[in-house]
């Protein structure tokens, strides 16, 4: 049933979109039903909890890689252009009133 459990969340909403309060409910109903002791529910609550933490650290690193590639195609200028241009900018005021 554990196995079943852990199939069904991955496939069906995925750790990474499951609540801890929604995993809770589904490992305490299991436990009522007698199905896992309160030892298994810890440990897979533990299990269950760091797979969606895993993957939504992994989701999260895939869209920063996704944004970071479209912003270098549109070839907008970085946040450190802008500093080094206004830094540049700043220099050349400074001596015309020097």
């Amino acid at each position: 049933m554990k196995d079943m459990l852990k199939k069904g969340l991955a496939l069906g909403l995925g750790f990474a979109v499951v609540s801890k309060e929604q995993i809770e409910k589904v490992v305490d109903e299991l436990v009522k039903k007698g199905e896992l002791s309160a030892n298994e529910s810890k440990e897979l609550m533990n299990e269950l909890v760091q797979k969606g933490e895993d993957q939504q650290n992994e989701i999260q690193v895939k869209l920063k890689e996704q944004v970071q590639k479209i912003l270098a195609e549109l070839n907008l200028p970085t946040k450190a252009d802008i500093e080094r241009l206004e830094n540049r900018i700043a220099q050349l005021e400074s001596r015309t009133h020097d």
